[in-house]
């Protein structure tokens, strides 16, 4: 009985964003696990590295577009009936990325609320009701724990880097949303969870890498296949009972 619990045979998954650090690294988990799994990026080419076998295919979706949204998972259900997991893991942002608070102009914040929670928002909203039709589903929201609790600001100290203002409240609205896509959709067989990580190494400034893990239990930042095992749980059967949750997977930073 168990042996089987966290297969994804026979689903189709999309990974909106499936070209990014995490995305990729879903990608080969959900296909690993038996998922026909769909990239649904704007970058082809950096797609195309990532596809090793017809279980991978690619599907241009921009999630910043309704148009782009409503075309892609269109498609998907026209070649396969349906759609089991969505994955939302893109990370649209604006050219002034990373401004310090006092700095970020407003319309800067309004078009990266626009684009990234409501990007989110589109996606789930489209995929949802196709999963209303086929009798359930699993929608899985890349969050953070910036959603969760206030930054440390002296973990960018020596370096040029800072949590920008306008993804705390993203990553704060992804994880409520969430909670109300699982209370709404729950009577159709449809789960809505957050996966919120903490600290992802990707070759940042060694100060920065430093502070972040001395303030870490396990004394150092996650790697991108450790949000693999997450996604896989939520997407398969293993979490039959589980929604309207945020697992918080960031070696023990938010448990100071």
């Amino acid at each position: 009985m168990y042996k089987t619990l966290f297969s994804c045979s026979n689903k189709v998954a999309i990974v909106a964003g499936g070209c990014g650090l995490l995305g990729r690294e879903i990608v080969k988990g959900l296909t690993d696990f038996g998922a026909t799994v769909y990239i649904a990026d704007t970058e082809k080419e950096k797609a195309e590295k990532v596809i090793k076998n017809n279980n991978i295919r690619y599907i241009y979706l921009d999630i910043t577009s309704e148009n782009s949204i409503e075309e892609s998972t269109a498609n998907i259900v026209k070649e396969h009936g349906k759609i089991d997991i969505l994955v939302n893991s893109a990370y649209p942002q604006t050219n002034d990325w990373g401004l310090k608070f006092e700095q970020v102009q407003f319309e800067s914040l309004k078009k990266n609320l626009d684009d990234h929670l409501g990007g989110y928002f589109m996606c789930c909203q489209m995929v949802a009701e196709k999963m209303k039709l086929q009798g359930g589903g699993s929608i899985i929201n890349l969050a953070s724990i910036y959603g969760v609790v206030g930054p440390d600001f002296s973990i960018y100290d020596g370096t040029e880097m800072t949590m920008p203002a306008a993804y705390a409240a993203i990553k704060g609205g992804i994880i409520t949303l969430t909670k109300y896509i699982a209370t709404y959709y729950g009577k159709y067989n449809i789960r809505a969870n957050a996966i919120s990580p903490g600290g992802i190494f990707d070759n940042q400034h060694p100060s920065f890498v430093e502070n972040y893990s001395k303030k870490t239990p396990l004394g150092r930042m996650g790697l991108p296949n450790e949000i693999v095992g997450a996604v896989v749980f939520l997407a398969s059967d293993a979490s039959s009972y589980v929604t309207g949750h945020n697992i918080i997977v960031d070696g023990g930073w938010t448990a100071w």
